[in-house]
């Protein structure tokens, strides 16, 4: 069986390089089409996936005149290829090109909030699989399974923490505090308001405020001001979950990675006034991560739980709990490909 893997986003590469690896294991075939976009070529590279990357396109103007460009690259790629069925997070690129080739295309989206590309890619794609606590209905198309997409690649089978990055850095393990600016520039990020700060000093007073518990740390999508330097580090691509597994707490605008950490057993503060399936089921059933609509409360809310004896066993033990309701989506995976490429 030939699988074309199309990623939009460096999530996307974690989400499926398992899953590539498992079924190269079992001699099927794979390839890459990508975007180049923040860090994927470096991903791509790291976990040695055989990969074509095209031009990323910034602003939804630029993006709506480079859809045809994006989708003919894909074609292109699709064409020498020969694949017998395609996946996708829910790219409209991979899903009109597997149309053209009569080929299925099976999507794997994890947000509600892309709702143009779910609007470009549904009417061709095949089969489109979703965790339990994804609140859009497909329909007949849709497969709902228990398990959130970071377990593709958070999960103890296919993740071991490695704290030397803690000490490269010169950190202590679960002794300081993620915070991330994000851009909020993608399609699903229109409306959306997180920390909105009015200047420098704001984000100087809530970090001290966090200072005073703990070390802080800062990764920006954005510019910021020079009296900040002393709080960025830069991180490694391939490190990054290590690193932020020994946080003791994240605080920010990306949902992604207030994800990522709470499924790591990291408390997470996604500071936004929207929400996420994702981040409501880790919040109603686990409660591991918060959806807070703004920089004040959420400072309240760090403070609260920086306020705890023992945060991290806690958070470890409730990681612990949700493990074990969930089911191995790498392997979810690999069977949707298998049953929809078998024989094609």
């Amino acid at each position: 069986m030939r699988v074309l893997f199309d990623v939009g986003h460096p999530t996307d590469v974690n989400v499926f390089r398992n899953v590539i690896k498992k079924l190269e294991k079992e001699g099927h075939s794979t390839k890459v089409t990508a975007r180049d976009k923040e860090n994927t070529v470096e991903l791509l590279k790291t976990y040695g996936l055989d990969y074509e990357v095209s031009p990323h396109y910034k602003g939804m103007m630029n993006k709506a005149l480079g859809l045809p460009r994006a989708d003919y690259f894909v074609y292109k790629v699709a064409k020498e290829f020969s694949p017998d069925v395609f996946v996708s997070a829910g790219t409209p690129y991979a899903a009109q090109v597997s149309k053209m080739l009569g080929k299925p295309h099976i999507a794997f989206p994890n947000t509600e909030h892309a709702k143009l590309a779910i609007y470009l890619s549904k009417p061709f794609t095949d089969m489109i699989c979703t965790p339990t606590f994804f609140k859009k209905d497909f329909g007949k198309k849709q497969t709902r399974f228990n398990s959130f997409n970071e377990l593709t690649y958070l999960h103890p089978n296919y993740f071991t923490p490695d704290e030397s990055i803690v000490e490269e850095l010169g950190l202590q393990k679960d002794h300081y505090v993620l915070i991330r600016f994000s851009a909020l520039d993608s399609h699903h990020d229109l409306s959306a308001k997180g920390f909105d700060f009015k200047n420098e000093n704001e984000v100087l007073e809530f970090i001290e405020k966090i200072e005073d518990f703990q070390r802080v740390v800062i990764t920006s999508e954005i510019k910021i001001g020079s009296k900040f330097e002393k709080y960025k580090l830069n991180v490694p691509s391939d490190k990054w979950h290590d690193f932020l597994y020994y946080a003791t707490m994240y605080i920010g605008e990306g949902a992604k990675t207030a994800s990522e950490g709470a499924i790591l057993g990291v408390p997470a503060i996604y500071v936004s006034n929207t929400r996420r399936g994702y981040l409501d089921e880790l919040e109603e059933i686990y409660d591991m991560a918060y959806t807070i609509p703004n920089k004040v409360e959420a400072l309240n809310k760090a403070i609260y739980l920086l306020n705890e004896n023992n945060l991290k066993e806690i958070w470890r033990s409730k990681r612990e709990k949700m493990l074990e309701d969930k089911i191995d989506t790498v392997e979810f995976i690999v069977d949707m490909a298998k049953k929809y490429g078998k024989n094609r």
